[in-house]
């Protein structure tokens, strides 16, 4: 649900404090306002946004105006998904790496004997 108009956009004013006393490009400024918009005035700057476990950071960039800062900084992390069939795709993408590798050792010692016999 979206913020009513007559509210307007929730800046957190600790956080606009912080950013019309840092300069742009300078440290890191802190901040646990995952909810506050990303304002015009914030593009340059880098915040470490909380993500519940440690401080992401997060270049503002022109583009990132009107979202919220914790879109950038993920909460979960996505470890790949399991099963069965997904360990017979890395094993066979290994042995192809493992052939592969072997097809082209193979390749360089037989270009390589010739040269020796010279």
């Amino acid at each position: 649900m979206t913020r009513s108009l007559k509210k307007g956009p929730y800046l957190n004013a600790k956080l606009m404090k912080k950013v019309a006393a840092g300069k742009a490009g300078g440290a890191t400024i802190k901040t646990w306002a995952r909810a506050s918009i990303i304002a015009p005035e914030m593009v340059g700057y880098t915040f470490g946004v909380h993500n519940g476990k440690s401080f992401l950071d997060v270049f503002v960039t022109e583009e990132m105006v009107g979202h919220r800062l914790g879109e950038f900084s993920p909460t979960k992390t996505f470890r790949r998904h399991g099963g069965q069939m997904q360990k017979a795709l890395d094993q066979a993408k290994k042995d192809a790496e493992i052939a592969a590798a072997k097809g082209a050792k193979a390749a360089a010692d037989t270009a390589a004997a010739p040269a020796a016999k010279k």
